[in-house]
């Protein structure tokens, strides 16, 4: 089956009657190989005749859609088997060769292009829809076409017995010459030009629609079938035409249609005779499912042929024992009939695509209980979405969309197959199945439907082309989305961004990691704890309103809980200067503020890293202080050794003795945390990312001013000595990082507290021994002294007169 492309189809219109080999839409390779015109045609007449064709042969079961006496001659009953012999009066069938060979083009359509067998059904749908929009484009300038009076629909039939699938459709039929031209010609072209034209596209690097220029959608009913035939008429021939074909065969055979029963008004009916393995499809319900995945918003009626019931009430016929035992009852009362239920089956037509796609309505016209409905039936969901955005983008690629904005998170931030974007090409869905072509991994949490005829697919129409349109497709539904995201963060509902960002929160920083060309789209919506807020989230427009006029720098802190950022002594003249610090608690924090670097012109700065600046030098002062505690950063170096980096003055501590900061270039202590958490990290080759530590200290805390003392005095004192090495150990765990060897911090803080107890309470417990033992020595036989009472009044005078 062939395509119809756009410069054909207007041929077409100016020359009816002359006959185009690309011109066939019911048998198109794709829906998006039509027009990409709209065409608004008035309704035909709103009644219909129902060939034969559309029900089958009566087996005397009486069962299926009873129709008026109108059309008392064409009732549909149960589907028999269409593989009876012929009648011998038939005339005989002409034999033709294809122009290509089939059986490695078959082999190319079962094993290369299609990757799912289900997608036959799309194609025949596809091809359907396409001859029926052909006959109303044409009927604009030949209404003599539609005088048959036949309403434009698709009617699909299945013998799940026998495993027979019929397709039929009231479009515009094919004649004998268009048989030949395009269904004895596979792709238009042999084997070898097919072969080479996919090669040349492919080296050429040029983006190529390759849809409606081959024509293989008709071919991918070989598929699932070992033969099909095709029996179809037109309006511009008197005589109805029989195609069939097998599969891997190099012949077909064409004949004339002499059967009454069978005859069609107008249109073509294909009949699929599916191979063994493949006989599931057969099964009604499948058919259905089959038709709402793919086709559910063709243009064009779609009935399915299904079994129903209807639940009716019958008499029963009475027990002659039960009739024995009320026969005592009085006569003059009326004795009611037993009935029970029993459910008829009965088969009839079903029309499966109800759905109408309003993503092609005016976003005006579309009510937000529409939106809503529309997002639970197509994603299957219960609950509403947070957002949605339904727009239209024209220019150099035309599409529209409908995206969503979900309540909760059901997948993984790392599981790019979440099949929420679904792809259509001119309403006929096409795949569910992207690793980032249209969207981006960290947005994969979208939902949403995208509608396009530009897209540049390959011939099976399930993999999207690396190409210029799909590239600029995903930015500006990137684009798009990140406006339906700020629209939630600026609403008055505060509650529905805490939602959004509790639940996708995490894919906003990923993004901040993967995308840096859209860094001014996520930062806005990035939410952070701070020190001026307990437990609220702040924006980073919020952070940057708030800052003092003095302050240069956005600070923040990375750890691993809110209560270790609040307490560690990175914070302290921060905290005098009231600037506000941004508590990093998620493993993602970090590395998302590390590749935004800056926002609003204001930098990113790691207080617990070297070279923090706060904007207050005093020259003088820390030259005094260096001149009278430089000696003892190199006494404090030359023991900790390899421990550290340097020994400097800090500026940032006002209460702790000393703080170790990591290197400005270097990880953190909640990186080098992280990085130790990996299961298959080994950190022993990333040393060098750690290596550089800075120890810096507090000239104004007293247990400094004693080491610069003892500095002076006596540097060699092993108490002084064992001071610096406790002190580093103190300030390794303070400042976020791990002690390399606890049990060794454990001794020296064993040591320092034995120094320290050492005889404070021995005295108090000598005399509490020696009272202990005088009590004992008394003789037991001794009787106790009495205690004399003596009265305040008197004891007060006793106290006088002393």
């Amino acid at each position: 089956m062939l395509g119809a492309s756009r410069r054909s189809m207007v041929s077409a219109v100016q020359s009816a009657g002359v006959r185009c080999r690309a011109v066939v839409p019911l048998l198109s390779a794709s829906s998006a190989s039509a027009t990409e015109t709209e065409y608004r045609i008035p309704e035909v007449a709103p009644y219909r005749f129902l060939s034969t064709l559309s029900a089958p042969k009566s087996n005397g079961t009486k069962f299926g859609m009873h129709l008026s006496s109108r059309y008392s001659m064409l009732v549909c009953n149960r589907l028999e088997s269409t593989a009876a012999a012929s009648d011998s009066s038939e005339p005989p069938s002409e034999k033709f060769e294809y122009q290509a060979e089939v059986s490695r083009l078959m082999d190319l359509i079962v094993h290369s292009l299609y990757s799912n067998k289900e997608v036959f059904l799309r194609e025949l749908i596809s091809n359907a829809s396409d001859a029926l929009d052909k006959l109303r484009f044409l009927s604009v300038t030949e209404p003599e076409l539609l005088k048959d009076a036949v309403d434009l629909d698709i009617r699909i039939q299945s013998d799940k017995d026998n495993g027979i699938i019929t397709i039929t459709d009231s479009g515009i039929g094919m004649t004998r010459e268009e048989l030949v031209d395009c269904l004895g010609t596979i792709a238009q072209s042999g084997t070898a030009k097919f072969l080479k034209a996919l090669k040349d596209s492919k080296d050429a690097g040029v983006d190529s629609n390759l849809i409606g220029q081959f024509g293989v959608g008709f071919y991918s009913s070989f598929l699932v079938s070992d033969k099909v035939t095709v029996s179809t008429k037109s309006p511009k021939s008197d005589k109805q035409y029989v195609w069939e074909g097998e599969a891997n065969a190099n012949s077909y055979t064409i004949r004339e249609e002499t059967d009454p029963e069978k005859l069609l008004p107008r249109g073509t009916r294909l009949t699929l005779y599916l191979k063994r393995d493949d006989k599931g499809f057969a099964h009604p319900e499948r058919i259905q499912n089959l038709v709402k995945n793919y086709s559910q918003f063709v243009s064009f009626p779609i009935y399915t042929w299904q079994e129903k019931g209807i639940t009716k009430e019958v008499e029963v016929d009475e027990d002659p024992s039960e009739s024995k035992k009320e026969g005592d009852e009085d006569p003059n009362v009326e004795k009611k009939k037993k009935t029970k239920k029993v459910v008829e089956r009965y088969w009839d037509w079903e029309l499966t695509n109800e759905t109408q796609p309003i993503w092609l309505r005016n976003p005006k016209d579309v009510t937000t209980e529409e939106y809503n409905a529309f997002y639970r039936m197509t994603f299957d969901e219960y609950v509403d979405p947070l957002a949605s955005s339904h727009f239209t983008t024209e220019g150099e690629v035309e599409f529209r969309s409908i995206l969503f904005v979900p309540s909760f998170k059901k997948d993984e931030i790392m599981n790019t197959k979440t099949k929420n974007i679904r792809l259509y090409v001119k309403r006929v869905f096409i795949s569910d199945d992207f690793d980032g072509e249209l969207f981006p991994k960290y947005l994969s949490f979208v939902k949403g439907v995208v509608d396009s005829n530009d897209l540049p697919l390959n011939v099976s129409r399930e993999i999207l082309q690396e190409s210029r349109i799909v590239r600029i497709m995903k930015k500006r539904l990137v684009r798009k989305t990140f406006d339906m995201i700020l629209g939630i963060s600026q609403s008055e509902n505060k509650e529905d961004y805490e939602k959004f960002w509790e639940n996708f929160g995490k894919y906003l920083k990923l993004g901040c990691i993967e995308d840096n060309s859209n860094h001014k789209r996520i930062a806005p919506l990035l939410r952070f704890f701070s020190s001026h807020a307990e437990n609220e989230l702040i924006s980073l427009d919020e952070y940057v309103e708030n800052m003092k006029p003095e302050q240069k720098n956005i600070y923040y802190i990375a750890a691993d809980s809110l209560t270790s950022a609040r307490n560690t002594p990175f914070l302290e003249r921060l905290v005098e200067k009231d600037y506000e610090v941004l508590f990093l608690v998620d493993p993602m924090d970090e590395i998302a503020i590390q590749n935004l670097k800056s926002y609003k012109e204001k930098n990113f700065v790691d207080i617990s890293k070297e070279d923090l600046d706060l904007g207050e030098k005093d020259e003088e002062k820390e030259k005094e202080i260096k001149q009278e505690f430089g000696h003892m950063c190199d006494w404090i170096k030359k023991r900790l050794g390899e421990k550290v980096a340097n020994v400097q003055i800090s500026s940032r501590l006002s209460t702790s003795p000393c703080v170790l900061v990591s290197g400005k270039f270097g990880w953190s202590a909640n990186m080098e945390r992280l990085m130790k958490a990996q299961t298959l990290g080994d950190t022993t080759s990333l040393d060098f990312m750690r290596g550089r530590r800075v120890f810096e200290i507090n000239p104004g805390h007293s247990i400094i001013k004693d080491l610069n003392v003892a500095c002076r005095s006596n540097p060699d004192d092993p108490e002084a000595q064992r001071a610096i090495d406790l002190l580093y150990d103190t300030a390794l765990i303070s400042s976020g990082f791990t002690p390399e060897n606890a049990s060794d911090l454990s001794s020296k803080i064993y040591e320092m507290m034995g120094t320290s107890l050492a005889g404070k309470w021995t005295a108090t417990s000598a005399n509490v021994q020696h009272k202990a033992a005088s009590s004992s020595s008394s003789p037991q036989n001794s009787e106790p002294l009495e205690a004399e009472i003596v009265q305040p009044l008197e004891a007060e005078s006793q106290k006088f007169s002393q």
